[in-house]
């Protein structure tokens, strides 16, 4: 006979509704099987392969038996000073890549540990409006006050 169970999930998450671009992907999903052409502009993901080198680099990189296991928590020395060269040249800021970079899996990563480590319940946070939708469902879960501010260009 087959068990089956009914796990409740944290009364906490009551208050998030489902994740926003999730609810606009299942409308363009309709809507392009509706026949209409929709372009979606919701998430910044790749709409092209990467270059042939690129691949060609990852294959080889992929063969070698040394680069196959986690990276140091705070990323290795040359990618924080590729990442800080960068924002130097786009942006002329000077960062110290052994203090001032963490590289992340995403932004998502970034967002929920760093509100995890600075705010507590009934704290006030500032989300932008229009913001990134996981700015509002983080701060719900964890009982902060949301104080919205309008964006202008």
């Amino acid at each position: 006979m087959k068990k089956t169970f009914h796990i409740q999930p944290a009364t906490r998450l009551e208050s998030v509704s489902e994740y926003y671009f999730s609810r606009k992907l299942k409308e363009v999903a309709q809507m392009n099987a509706e026949g209409k052409d929709v372009i979606s502009l919701g998430i910044g993901s790749p709409d092209m392969p990467p270059s042939e080198e690129t691949i060609n680099v990852l294959c080889e990189q992929a063969k070698r038996a040394d680069v196959h296991g986690y990276q140091p928590t705070v990323g290795i020395p040359e990618l924080r000073k590729a990442m800080a060269d960068w924002y130097k040249r786009w942006y002329g800021v000077e960062l110290d890549p052994a203090t001032e970079i963490q590289p992340l899996i995403g932004s998502k990563e970034g967002i929920l540990h760093v509100t995890l480590a600075l705010v507590n319940p009934g704290d006030q946070v500032l989300v932008p409006n229009p913001g990134y939708p996981t700015y509002t469902s983080l701060n719900k879960i964890l009982g902060s006050e949301i104080v919205n501010y309008n964006l202008r260009e």
